[in-house]
């Protein structure tokens, strides 16, 4: 994207092992990685592990450029899948070499990371809405007939059990059921949650 530049190149190297976390989804950027080699996986960590694996990359390339570029937060978490050695470019600095760009190729770069943006954020989104198709699955398999003929379910484990069984963090989890209350499509606090809509209940299941 953007030429390893010699100032670029005095930043000291940094050797990361598998393993670590290299950028949290949503965390805001406070440098921008460039890869000198090793490989990376992009996706979503699911109680410390990435189960929901969406890219994955080798060195040299830079790394974290396109939320920088778009002034966004990242939209995935970044975790090395090898070794790695990469280097923490500050943004004064990055931003410094994209500006001395000229005018057109500034156009080209930053359309490509907005590109980048939506299809890493569409895949994010369909990602939660499969998290949300699960829990609906679950909570109507799980449903019973409440003294009012209406249909309830009671949470006899944790949430975070719950969320266990269904693949997903239990962060995930408790903000599907807050989307799904905001909507109409569950009540109900403590252990006990009445589905008034299951046939709207079963559309988002279906999803």
């Amino acid at each position: 994207m953007l030429p390893l530049s010699s100032s670029h190149t005095a930043v000291p190297p940094e050797i990361v092992q598998a393993g670590r976390v290299l950028r949290e989804r949503s965390q805001r950027p406070d440098s921008v990685i460039y890869l000198d080699s090793g490989r990376v996986l992009f996706g979503l960590l699911d109680s410390g592990q990435l189960r929901h694996q969406l890219g994955m990359v080798e060195g040299p390339i830079w790394l974290d450029a396109a939320p920088v570029i778009m002034e966004q937060s990242y939209p995935v978490d970044i975790v090395a899948d090898t070794q790695v050695c990469l280097r923490r470019l500050p943004l004064a600095e990055f931003r410094k070499a994209y500006t001395a760009l000229s005018r057109e190729t500034q156009t080209l770069v930053r359309d490509m990371a907005a590109g980048y943006m939506q299809q890493t954020e569409l895949a994010v989104s369909r990602l939660a809405q499969d998290a949300e198709a699960r829990c609906a699955q679950w909570l109507l398999r799980n449903a019973s007939p409440a003294e009012d003929g209406s249909l309830q379910v009671t949470l006899l484990q944790r949430k975070r059990l719950i969320a266990a069984q269904l693949g997903i963090a239990p962060e995930t989890f408790s903000r599907v059921l807050r989307h799904l209350r905001e909507h109409g499509l569950i009540a109900g606090t403590g252990n006990v949650l009445s589905l008034p809509q299951p046939s709207a209940l079963q559309n988002v299941a279906r999803c």
